[in-house]
């Protein structure tokens, strides 16, 4: 299924680099490479995802009409993608999402819904408007061309790095999409998938460790908000708890200075939730001496960029 979704790709996602910085390793201690999907089309790594859900559609469903619920880059991936095939997109988002996300969304031709994070279901609400206009529900993670979308980063990493390596391949979480397709892609491969989320919104990392699911105890108040998820998807689960080791957390003032020190360093953007894969390798330890830290998105909002500017 990742092989489909790269050969659907083909011409309409970037295959992105992968990036050093001998003061990013020597400040960890540890070679780093940087798999750089911030630079991806979106500035995300959700383009992939979004065009293979909606490229997958028998063509007489598709021409109906999608929706999808996200806290702004999934938003930005099937917006495109929507765009693209000229069908009319629906996108359920938090109203505290980001303003560059919603407005960049809406910019790519979509019909915007907010919605209340702490009071209201995003699920309820596009079940909902899809049974009323008939349009087909793309879920950010829960969905298989999702997810067979995001592991072609895995078959890009399998052509891009060294001939027998063997390390740590770090992962941003949230619901599971991303690290799931990228584990799938590099099963057998001698790589290892470890996911990577916020402290305090560490579900994953708990429901690996549980051997079940577990849902996190709260729904807001992490800066990484594009990994702010409730709990782990329950097609994404089982494909974690097989295939990666155990999760990892950073806090967010970890985010923030991995997200300065990108910039500093590798001269990329990325937004608080897109450079927790890189905190971790600058920052945790017990890691092995060579990782790839998936950068996931570059979607920040200035204000929150400055302030992290001024502290780190």
């Amino acid at each position: 299924m990742i092989a489909a979704a790269a050969g659907r790709l083909k011409g309409h996602i970037r295959h992105t680099p992968l990036l050093s910085s001998p003061a990013l390793d020597a400040m960890a201690g540890r070679g780093i490479l940087v798999k750089a999907e911030c630079l991806q089309h979106t500035g995300s790594f959700k383009a992939r995802g979004g065009w293979s859900a909606v490229s997958a559609l028998p063509p007489e469903v598709r021409a109906r009409g999608v929706i999808a619920y996200s806290s702004g880059n999934h938003a930005q991936g099937v917006a495109r993608a929507a765009a693209a095939f000229g069908i009319p997109a629906v996108i359920v988002m938090p109203s505290d999402a980001p303003s560059v996300k919603i407005g960049n969304t809406r910019a790519l031709g979509a019909e915007v819904v907010l919605y209340e994070r702490a009071s209201e279901s995003r699920e309820e609400i596009g079940g909902a408007i899809a049974a009323e206009r008939g349009l087909s529900l793309i879920r950010p993670y829960d969905d298989a061309q999702v997810i067979a979308g995001q592991g072609t980063i895995g078959l890009e990493l399998i052509g891009d790095l060294p001939e027998g390596w063997s390390g740590e391949v770090l992962v941003p979480c949230g619901g599971g999409g991303l690290s799931s397709g990228i584990a799938l892609a590099l099963e057998g491969s001698g790589a290892r998938v470890r996911t990577v989320e916020p402290a305090g919104f560490d579900d994953v990392a708990r429901s690996l460790a549980a051997g079940e699911i577990l849902a996190n105890s709260r729904l807001s108040g992490t800066v990484c908000d594009a990994i702010q998820t409730p709990q782990p998807g329950r097609i994404t689960f089982p494909i974690l708890h097989r295939l990666t080791g155990p999760g990892l957390a950073v806090s967010d003032d970890e985010a923030l200075e991995a997200m300065i020190l990108a910039f500093r360093h590798l001269r990329i953007v990325l937004e608080p939730g897109g450079a927790v894969a890189l905190a971790a390798a600058l920052f945790q330890p017990g890691l092995g001496d060579q990782v790839v830290a998936i950068a996931s998105g570059g979607n920040v909002d200035e204000a929150i960029f400055a302030a992290a500017l001024t502290r780190f």
